[in-house]
């Protein structure tokens, strides 16, 4: 090592240590953390907690599935094509568009990648994102654009800009990126925007973060959108710290040759028998690395998997009874922080979250009840601090929420509002 290249000290971290010690060091660390389900919990804005049926758990840990990998030679693996196939047709179902692809790595990427998607098709260089997208879809999607010289602008923090998205609009753009239910948990019927985008020849990118929505509220595809971008977490996937999750991608069939990642398809082989090929990947980077028009070059298949292994138990019936459970349990919290004084439940229209606005800083809120045993929510300025919306709480409800965690949680809101 070159001595420019060498520290003056050692770094700063512990000294070595014998097995036993780290094992007990890091154990010490992980009891620091909180899980969701050690007490009332009402987290979401991007990932939810949802109760998994122990049958995933099981069936993914099995070693045929836990140890596949995307095939390089996928004819020979026809179970992991065809669990991608049925993926590709559930996620299809859902969105209400005709083709999805065998996922991307995540709802906040596959933003991203649908944004490059549009500027391709339409041969335009602008992208116009709600103000209510959540403030990671967009950094994330800024990121991979700006490289791209694919210029986005971001409508200013609102908990519901219908009007505000279709005054933006204009001949240079090349889609629009609206999120329903929204960072703030707003429902928007998103009619009005696409045909407003139609008529400039821009693309309508719909965002979703909460998979379990679908089983309720109207698809992206029956509102008009091209592109329909989700985060599949909720069905199937634990919150995990955070990952790995699963991104749905889906879009119209006039787009299929510009979508990102890879496709199953279902075949006859030679014989006549039924069979499932990788019909199209040939614009990924480990085949055409020079001409790659896609940042995704795998899928999160164990993930796709558990999502496909929870929706077929659940089936259409079994997700919308999920839905509206979700629904009324967080009628019930909205109920309950409508009547604590100094509270205002600012989200008009929700599926299972809301945006409140309290008499004081939300972060100082949810720390203090954090000490008291409950994760109340998320500040909404953890998640964009330009905003300066210092009082506004993301909260959330699913069917995981009893009535007394929301009693236990208002009367500590209370105490903590009037201390």
């Amino acid at each position: 090592m070159p001595a420019s290249a060498r520290l003056a000290a050692p770094v700063d971290l512990p000294l070595h240590a014998g097995e036993l010690a780290v094992e007990r060091a890091l154990t010490a660390l992980a009891r620091e953390n909180r899980a969701a389900g050690d007490g009332p919990f009402f987290c979401g804005a991007g990932a939810y907690r949802h109760h998994v049926p122990a049958s995933v758990d099981h069936l993914i840990q099995r070693s045929e599935f836990l140890t596949s990998y995307t095939p390089y030679q996928p004819e020979i693996a026809q179970g992991t094509l065809q669990s991608l196939f049925e993926f590709q047709t559930q996620v299809a179902a859902l969105t209400g568009l005709a083709v999805a692809n065998a996922s991307m790595y995540d709802g906040s990427t596959g933003c991203a990648e649908a944004v490059m998607m549009a500027a391709r098709v339409t041969r335009r260089k602008k992208a116009i994102l709600s103000g209510g997208l959540h403030p990671h879809y967009a950094a994330a999607t800024h990121t991979l654009a700006h490289s791209a010289g694919v210029e986005t602008r971001r409508l200013p923090a609102a908990i519901d800009d219908e009007a505000a998205v279709i005054a933006a609009l204009d001949t240079d753009t090349a889609c629009v990126v609206v999120q329903t239910p929204n960072v703030f948990g707003t429902v928007t019927d998103v009619s009005s925007i696409a045909a407003a985008a139609h008529a400039v020849g821009a693309l309508l990118i719909v965002v979703t973060t909460e998979a379990v929505a679908f089983g309720l509220l109207k698809s992206p595809g029956e509102m008009g959108a091209d592109i329909a971008v989700a985060e599949g977490q909720s069905i199937g996937n634990g919150l995990n710290f955070g990952g790995p999750y699963v991104g749905l991608f889906a879009c119209t069939e006039a787009l299929i040759r510009q979508m990102p990642g890879r496709l199953c398809g279902e075949t006859v082989d030679a014989d006549g028998r039924r069979g499932f090929v990788l019909t199209l990947s040939t614009r990924e980077q480990h085949i055409r690395r020079d001409k790659a028009t896609s940042n995704i070059c795998t899928n999160a298949g164990l993930c796709a998997l558990a999502f496909t292994m929870h929706m077929t138990l659940l089936g259409g019936v079994g997700l919308s009874a999920l839905a509206r459970h979700s629904h009324a349990r967080a009628r019930a919290l909205k109920s309950a922080l409508a009547a604590i004084p100094g509270v205002e439940v600012l989200t008009p229209r929700f599926f299972n979250e809301m945006a409140v606005r309290l008499p004081k800083s939300a972060t100082v809120v949810v720390e203090a009840l954090a000490h008291r045993g409950i994760l109340a929510g998320v500040p909404y300025a953890r998640l964009d601090s330009r905003a300066g919306w210092d009082d506004v709480l993301l909260i959330c409800a699913t069917e995981m929420t009893l009535d007394e965690d929301i009693d236990a949680l208002t009367v500590e809101l209370q105490r903590e509002i009037a201390a």
